[in-house]
């Protein structure tokens, strides 16, 4: 069976200032067009569909025709919801929609119950395991302490379960939104750190034969069978070496595995740029970046006069300007952001109790904190989905 693996659509976000809905309909064909040219038999999503839990008209309309050109192509989809999606509002009509053979799976206490397709060889069961928020769903896998490891722990006992009743030879791919350990991360992914702690390992779901993952914006092999898609178009800076792509994937009748990337299209490629501003104004070296979106960080000691309009006159696609004057670390003038760069919001916190009280937060302080952040953070994310 041929799987098209893709992801982090973000539907309805914007690149810097620049609209990507363009982009992102071009990305829909290719997408629709790879289908049809390479004789896919199923098409996997692997959540954030949409870039908020309640989208843009225009991100909406763009996914309706998504779901009615993979409809009429008669390829099956499925799809998971993410952690920046709605899961109720991706969910509505799930089961109206489910006869097109688009399958929708939002609903975290039905993860253990598959889409079943089926080829030559026999069954393969397809598993959506949406973004499990674990204070939400904890009593639902009945787990006592909220984390991410002990909730899909759970959810994938559930799937091994249902996988163990079906006949000798069914194979499986499980679709999940979660942070791996090993992935490596951008600026664009939202935090759902929980006690401190982000990611899971990978052998959580061993046992399948195909984990097609979303969250993580960079496309990659966790392990032969463990793979993210990525976003099909970047959404910071920092993706600019990624190579945005989709996984082809021939899963064989012993559950074997030929993975493939197609690249997605590319709508302006990213640079970043970094010295004294008459110096990238002068580079010759930096001429191909010049049809590029830019990220400039000028190193000047002083700041420049008009930078934004001088960057602009050689790189006019500029969209973002950063200052990192050339200063020591100890320097009293080094800008607030700068100390805080790469801390997490709990580090911020018990360097905050450190400099107020001269001692750092004892291990039941610290763990105060994290319950707090924990906490601050499940509430935004029922208020937002409950929009």
């Amino acid at each position: 069976m041929r799987l098209l693996h893709t992801s982090d659509w973000h539907l309805g976000r914007a690149f810097h200032r620049v609209n990507m809905l363009d982009a992102q309909a071009e990305f829909i064909g290719h997408l629709v067009g790879t289908a049809r040219e390479r004789e896919v038999d199923a098409v996997v999503v692997s959540g954030d569909v949409y870039d908020r839990a309640v989208p843009p008209l225009a991100a909406v309309q763009l996914f309706d025709d998504a779901l009615h050109r993979l409809a009429d192509l008669g390829v099956p989809t499925v799809m998971i919801s993410g952690n920046h999606d709605s899961a109720r509002r991706l969910g509505v009509g799930a089961g109206l929609i489910d006869r097109a053979g688009i399958h929708l799976r939002t609903d975290a206490a039905a993860c253990g119950t598959p889409v079943v397709l089926a080829d030559r060889h026999g069954d393969v069961a397809f598993y959506g395991l949406p973004y499990l928020e674990p204070a939400l769903v904890k009593d639902e896998f009945g787990v006592e302490k909220p984390g991410h490891e002990a909730v899909l722990a759970a959810a994938m006992d559930r799937v091994r379960a249902d996988l163990a009743t079906r006949a000798p030879g069914t194979r499986s791919v499980v679709l999940a939104h979660a942070f791996v350990t090993g992935g490596a991360v951008s600026d664009s992914e939202r935090d759902i750190t929980v006690g401190g702690v982000d990611s899971v390992p990978a052998g959580v779901f061993d046992g399948v034969d195909y984990a097609a993952l979303g969250h993580l914006h960079g496309s990659q092999a966790i392990g032969e069978r463990v793979r993210y898609s990525g976003s099909p178009l970047p959404y910071s800076f920092s993706e600019a070496d990624h190579r945005k792509t989709m996984w082809l994937v021939d899963l064989g009748p012993d559950g074997s595995l030929d993975a493939e990337r197609i690249d997605c299209p590319v709508p302006r490629r990213l640079a970043r740029v970094r010295g004294h501003l008459e110096d990238l104004l002068a580079d010759p070296g930096l001429a191909r970046h010049e049809d590029a979106w830019v990220e400039a960080t000028l190193t000047d000691p002083v700041r420049p006069a008009d930078p934004m309009a001088r960057l602009t006159e050689r790189f006019p696609h500029t969209l973002s300007l950063v200052f990192d004057p050339e200063r020591a670390p100890q320097d009293p003038d080094v800008s607030y952001a700068r100390r805080l760069a790469g801390r997490s919001e709990q580090e911020i916190a018990e360097d905050f109790v450190a400099h107020v009280r001269g001692a750092g937060p004892d291990p039941s302080e610290q763990a105060v904190l994290r319950d707090a952040f924990d906490a601050v953070r499940a509430d935004e994310t029922v208020r937002e989905t409950a929009r």
